[in-house]
């Protein structure tokens, strides 16, 4: 198989971005891959002989006509919509979205652009699925009246979303596609084992209007693996079972029930192995979206069929441990917040910031758009946070702090906003202030005494204690801590040519022990 016209860029490249990226290149259609992080872009295209690109520069590409998005799910309508909006088709990795009202926005601009837009609902594309639903549809099991999924395994234990939205689309897309209706009842078991909030096992019930009953079984704690898919008809039953090789993972059983004075009475017969065509799924489905793409013809998982997933998934986790309530993400749109964190009034969150598990904003606080605010972090009251700052676990930054654009304060750093505290001794109207310029970096451990500046791109070693103002530029280490050397933009430490040892910038040191990039 291969394609002449499609041009698809896989936007990430990382645990399952690199099975798109070989796909796409096996069939001829792989224009480029992009990632944030630039190693392993560099990596892939290097590997496929394919430029590694921007997000900026895949939108802007007149050549590009698709995109196959393998992003984290909070980030599936953004960046969906402006490959749409740019004129490229779209696939997307499961789920469509994390709220019906982003799925939502993704189908209008769908329509709007006219590009098509395809969910990767993988085994809806495996060889012994397709024949399973001709199976189904065609009456060979009689009128269907249950189906059951399935999905356990030993890990991959994941902490920025729950077990059920991490396997279950799979099950719920094939099921749905099966009954070919919606379910009108949905209720669920969502069991949270290893921590607290994250469920690791859910079981689903489903009931159709047309009497069918589905039930799906997902966990990622479980001594062995295995994916099954069985299907109950009136006529007959059949096994889908991937962990199976080719010749079994599709069974039928021409079992049946017959009722003798009221009574069920089963009667069994053999498995039936049902031949298959062996072929890979991920790459049935890829060229699936190629063909949508060259023919611009509607995708078999499109949006209105992964909006019907969603709404199934919403059903059964209506609040989902890895986004925000509906009340709070009407607050702040675009915003990622765990259902753990608290977020007072009143507060001002930027765009694509994500706040982690128990933290907690106070009054009067303002954290700007992009930034990562680790788990257990306090900020506030009165703080600002600029734009893009990464701010790890256990940081806790107090009244009178302002971080700049691109701060990242490592773990447990402290933040002091006193200087002579006493428990018994209220101080808060001697509160000073400390000032954290644009790009500078605190190492784990780090204090931050009160009432200093640390100058931009400066560096503050692990458990550095820092009790004066600190030049920008600066490396500084100890207790308390002292100038050890000069480190660059890009986070190289400088050497006596003052040349960046990461992107070979300049620089030159003045007067008053000072350094500045040389720009000419």
């Amino acid at each position: 198989m291969t394609s002449a016209d499609a041009k698809v860029v896989v936007c990430g490249c990382g645990h399952w971005g690199k099975n798109l990226v070989r796909n796409f290149s096996e069939l001829g259609a792989l224009a480029g891959v992009s990632d944030p992080n630039q190693a392993l872009a560099e990596k892939f295209s290097q590997q496929f002989s394919v430029p590694a690109l921007s997000w900026d520069e895949v939108i802007s590409s007149t050549e590009i006509t698709a995109v196959a998005i393998a992003a984290p799910a909070e980030l599936h309508a953004k960046l969906g919509i402006a490959a749409m909006e740019a004129g490229k088709h779209v696939y997307v990795e499961k789920p469509l979205a994390l709220t019906r009202g982003d799925g939502e926005a993704l189908l209008e601009v769908a329509e709007k652009t006219g590009r098509q837009l395809m969910v990767g609902h993988l085994l809806q594309y495996h060889p012994a699925f397709l024949a399973l639903r001709d199976m189904v549809h065609n009456g060979e099991l009689g009128r269907l009246q249950y189906v059951y999924s399935n999905r356990l395994s030993l890990g991959k234990i994941r902490r920025e979303e729950n077990v059920l939205w991490s396997f279950a689309p799979h099950d719920i897309s094939m099921i749905l596609a099966l009954v070919g209706e919606a379910p009108d009842e949905v209720t669920s078991t969502l069991s949270p084992i290893l921590h607290g909030k994250i469920s690791d096992t859910a079981q689903v019930q489903l009931k159709f209007p047309n009497g069918v009953r589905g039930h799906i079984h997902v966990s990622w704690l479980h001594p062995f693996k295995e994916q099954k898919l069985v299907v109950v008809g009136d006529q007959g039953m059949a096994v889908f079972d991937d962990r199976a090789d080719w010749g079994q993972k599709l069974t039928l059983y021409r079992h049946k029930i017959d009722w003798q004075n009221g009574i069920p009475t089963p009667k069994a017969a053999e498995a039936e192995p049902v031949p298959l065509p062996e072929a890979e799924p991920l790459k049935l489905e890829c060229q699936h979206f190629i063909d949508c793409v060259e023919a611009n013809k509607r995708p078999r998982t499109d949006g209105v069929e992964a909006l019907r997933v969603l709404d199934v998934l919403l059903a059964a986790d209506p609040i989902d441990p890895a986004v925000s309530s509906g009340e709070t993400a009407a607050r702040f749109p675009g915003v990622k917040i765990h259902e753990s964190a608290y977020v007072d009034d009143p507060v001002s969150i930027g765009a694509g910031t994500k706040i982690w598990h128990f933290s907690h904003l106070l009054g009067n606080v303002q954290v700007g758009s992009d930034c990562s605010i680790g788990q257990n972090v306090v900020i506030g009251p009165n703080v600002v946070v600029g734009n893009n700052c990464k701010i790890q676990n256990n940081v806790s930054l107090y009244d009178g702090v302002e971080l700049e654009d691109g701060i990242f304060c490592g773990p447990s750093c402290v933040f002091t906003n006193v200087n002579n505290p006493r428990s018994e001794i209220e101080r808060k109207d001697e509160f000073r202030k400390t000032l954290v310029k644009r790009g500078a970096s605190i190492g784990a451990n780090a204090t931050i005494v009160c009432g200093h500046t640390l100058g931009e791109y400066s560096f503050i070693g692990a458990g550095a204690t820092v009790t004066k103002d600190v030049p920008a530029y600066a490396l500084m280490a100890g207790v308390p801590a002292k100038r050890i050397g000069w480190m660059s933009k890009a986070g190289g430490r400088l050497g006596a040519d003052l040349v960046c040892p990461v992107e070979g910038t300049r620089y030159r040191e003045t007067e008053h022990d000072r350094l500045e990039e040389v720009t000419e």
